[in-house]
């Protein structure tokens, strides 16, 4: 049995410890002090019924525009970075499929993400690296809406690169490991 709000205060402490406390994601600060970040643990035992729960977390933030954004979060499957690519792919075609394409946009995070091309060990991977596989489910316009007030949003991965490989493998470890040290607090 899976300790749902134990999994939701990791990722919670994921996303301010390290995506929003090192800005890798300029745009997540003000959601998450908004409150409008949904946060969802899909122990589905099937890759269907994991496809379905995204698109039924589509339609809740259809009929929820208080809700900026959900991260669809995996603890029980999804582990083999190949499977969740796999997955990704599947998810990504579904959205198309299903009319959400140009509406809803996916983000990708893993435990073990690795970019193309790159070495495991890069600390670059970890600006997609996670407590848990994840989706990220992004509202397009107000992405877009973000973009158009950013200065140089095409320098947010240049940066996030430049700053992982400066903190190093083992701080990034380091950070990234902290956020499962919640045993006792949830």
């Amino acid at each position: 049995m899976i300790n749902t709000d134990l999994i939701i205060a990791q990722t919670k402490k994921w996303v301010t410890d390290v995506i929003v406390a090192h800005n890798i994601c300029p745009f997540a600060r003000r959601e998450v002090e908004s409150n409008r970040v949904r946060y969802c643990v899909d122990s589905s035992d099937t890759v269907q019924a994991r496809l379905e729960e995204l698109i039924d977390e589509c339609v809740y933030l259809d009929m929820h525009s208080e809700t900026e954004t959900t991260l669809l979060i995996y603890p029980e499957h999804l582990n083999k970075f190949d499977d969740y690519l796999d997955f990704l792919d599947l998810a990504n075609a579904l959205i198309i499929e299903q009319g959400f394409e140009g509406i809803y946009q996916l983000a990708s995070f893993h435990p073990d993400y690795c970019f193309e091309g790159e070495t495991e060990n890069d600390p670059a991977n970890y600006t997609n690296r996670s407590v848990y596989p994840m989706l990220h489910l992004i509202r397009e316009a107000s992405l877009e809406q973000a973009l158009k007030n950013y200065p140089n949003p095409e320098k947010i991965p240049e940066r996030n690169i430049e700053l992982t490989r400066k903190f190093g493998l083992e701080k990034m470890q380091a950070m990234l490991k902290a956020c499962y040290n919640l045993e006792n607090e949830a």
